[in-house]
């Protein structure tokens, strides 16, 4: 090796160097650890997870809260130091210890609310049906004459359960949005006998508009058909703890028949339906 490759060698060997002496002090003045470094980085992978469905045209109070609850993580893991500090000196005052007191308790009951919830959607989603029981598919968006993800998740939820369950009718339920170049139950009737199920077996349930509608209309229409008693809804994972209690309050005996969400997906419409569930359970 000649003393120029030499040379230019231990250069590069030192940029490197320097390059870690200078991450390793900002680490320092951070006043980093492990510990943080891992709630930083969380804090960044959450925020992705979160922004991620931005770029599918999936933009809701459920990924703006993520995001906002992840850079506030973010921002913690890396200015943790100042931040003990700023709540360290607000504690020194009366009225820095009662907002303090009442930021823990808000925190408190929106965890424990947040909690109680998921618990409820968990068992909800567990409440399978007895064996050939009539199925409701809730709708969701179309895109033109195709299926969202969320869906399309459905549709396939629905196509296992008549699968299993030959002699189970269904009700298809969800009218036509803006955007939609045909009715949610009309293209969840596409491609379920494109699938192969006997068109016989599917009822079309149009001018639906929200759950409670479709829930209600449903029965409505199984009811003209002189079909009568228990049902499984087949929706959403997330969402089988609200259509549920709907149907509850409609005096309908319900199960569930979940669909899987998309996991990049999954947060956005879990965190929203948190505030569903809330705002359903206060109206």
């Amino acid at each position: 090796m000649d003393k120029r490759q030499k040379t230019g060698k231990n250069q590069r060997a030192g940029d490197k160097s320097a390059w870690k002496k200078a991450l390793r002090r900002a680490w320092t003045e951070a006043g980093m650890t492990y510990g943080y470094l891992a709630v930083f980085l969380a804090g960044i992978l959450f925020f992705l997870w979160f922004a991620g469905p931005v770029a599918a045209g999936i933009f809701n109070i459920g990924n703006v809260t993520g995001m906002v609850l992840s850079l506030l993580l973010t921002g913690y893991g890396w200015f943790h130091g100042r931040v003990h500090t700023f709540v360290r000196d607000l504690w020194q005052g009366r009225g820095g210890k009662i907002l303090l007191a009442a930021v823990a308790v808000a925190a408190a009951a929106v965890f424990v609310t947040a909690a109680a919830e998921t618990v409820g959607m968990i068992r909800s989603a567990a409440n399978r049906p007895p064996e050939n029981t009539t199925a409701v598919v809730l709708g969701c968006s179309v895109k033109g004459e195709r299926p969202s993800t969320i869906l399309w998740e459905r549709i396939r939820a629905a196509y296992r359960y008549l699968s299993e369950n030959p002699e189970a009718v269904c009700v298809l339920s969800g009218g036509q949005g803006k955007g939609e170049a045909i009715s949610e139950a009309e293209c969840m009737y596409r491609y379920l006998t494109d699938m192969g199920i006997d068109g016989e077996r599917l009822l079309i349930e149009d001018a639906s508009t929200t759950t409670e509608e479709n829930l209600r209309f449903s029965m409505e229409l199984l009811k003209e058909r002189g079909i009568e008693g228990e049902i499984t809804i087949v929706t959403s994972e997330f969402h089988e703890y609200r259509a549920n209690a709907m149907a509850k309050r409609l005096g309908i005996v319900s199960y569930s028949t979940p669909s899987h969400t998309f996991l990049l997906y999954l947060p956005t419409y879990y965190v929203r339906e948190l505030y569903g569930i809330l705002y359903y359970m206060l109206r």
